[in-house]
Formats: C-alpha cells, sequence, structure tokens
C-alpha cells in the first residue's frame, strides 16, 4: 500500500496494516518506534550493545503480538515502553548477578571542536553513572519523564503504579542524580553565576 502522508498514519494503526501483511506498514513503523526503545534502553542499560540487543527483542515482541492487537485498547508507544522497560529491567537484574559490562561512549559529533566534545561526553557519562546510581524504579521513571518526554500518565501505564507515585518517583530521582552530580559541577563544566 502507498502511504500518502506516512505521519498521519497512528501506531496501532500501522500495527493493523502489518498483521494485515502489509511490510510498508513495518518499515515506516520500525523507523518511526525503533529510535525510541533505543534511546530509553540505552539510558536505562548505559550499554549502546546491549540497547541495541533490547530494542530489537521488543520489536520482535510487538510484530508478534500484531495479529492480536485491538486497536484502541492501548497505545502502541505505551505497550512497547513497557516491554522495553521490563527487558532492561531483567537485564540489569542479571548484570547484578555477576557480570561487569564496560560502557561503550556515544559516538561524538564529528563538526564539534575536541574540547566540547570531551565535555559533552564528559556529561553524558556523568549522568549515565548517576543514573546507575538509582534505584532501577526511579530510573526508569527518570529516563521515561525527562529523557523521553512522556507525561505522568502514560509513565503511570507503562510502569503499572499510580500518578502520583511516578511523581514521587521521578522526584526523588532528581533529588538523587542532584546529590551525585553537586561535587562534580566545576568538573564538568557548569559555573555559577
Amino acid at each position: 500500500m502507498a502511504f500518502d502522508d506516512p505521519d498521519a498514519i497512528p501506531d496501532d494503526a500501522l500495527l493493523v496494516l502489518y498483521a494485515n501483511g502489509d511490510g510498508e506498514a513495518s518499515r515506516l513503523l520500525t523507523a518511526r518506534l525503533a529510535p525510541r526503545v533505543f534511546g530509553q534502553a540505552a539510558r536505562m542499560l548505559g550499554d549502546r550493545a546491549e540497547a541495541e540487543d533490547v530494542t530489537q527483542e521488543a520489536m520482535l515482541r510487538l510484530w508478534r503480538i500484531a495479529p492480536d492487537w485491538r486497536q484502541g485498547e492501548a497505545k502502541v508507544t505505551t505497550w512497547l515502553y513497557r516491554v522495553t522497560a521490563n527487558l532492561c529491567t531483567d537485564r540489569l537484574r542479571k548484570r547484578r548477578g555477576g557480570a561487569d559490562i564496560e560502557d561503550v561512549a556515544e559516538p561524538a559529533d564529528p563538526a564539534a571542536p575536541v574540547e566540547e566534545r570531551l565535555q559533552t561526553q564528559a556529561r553524558m557519562d556523568a549522568l549515565q553513572w548517576a543514573l546507575d546510581q538509582l534505584p532501577d524504579r526511579q530510573r526508569q521513571a527518570v529516563v521515561l519523564r525527562h529523557m523521553e518526554g512522556l507525561g505522568n500518565p502514560e509513565i503511570a501505564e507503562i510502569l503499572e503504579i499510580s500518578t502520583e507515585a511516578v511523581e514521587s518517583l521521578t522526584a526523588r530521582g532528581k533529588r538523587m542524580l542532584g546529590r551525585l552530580l553537586a561535587d562534580r559541577r566545576e568538573e564538568l563544566g557548569y559555573h555559577d553565576g
């Protein structure tokens, strides 16, 4: 099927089209959703390779449930964020069981000066380190709210908790991040004034 304006087609409609054999719908939905899943997983796990694995698994699960998808019952993105959060949580639990995984740095923008790239990387590494210190649920809430830009009601649905619990988790997470990074402000190039 040819799509005149692919951005106008809702996610759940594309999923139903895919379930009915439309390969173009699959391509469009993957292009739309996979970067979001990868971003969430990368921030949750702090490891690009693991985030790629989680993205692949989450998208495979989406394709598997496509034939049974009922439009209007839930948002595709909400379902996908929940699956991604669960996959990340499973990996974090396994990681705590013993295996030590190195952090892989994000590729730097080649157009930026070296000093700027180093400063940006140091900030990203510091943020990832601080995120890694948070309890899993706080990390999930902070990542979904402040990095993925989701609203509290959608996060509540993803994490299967109340909106008030989301507010509490994000507030506690932000406070903890502030405390963890407070002594590193100058080192990271943040100057008061």
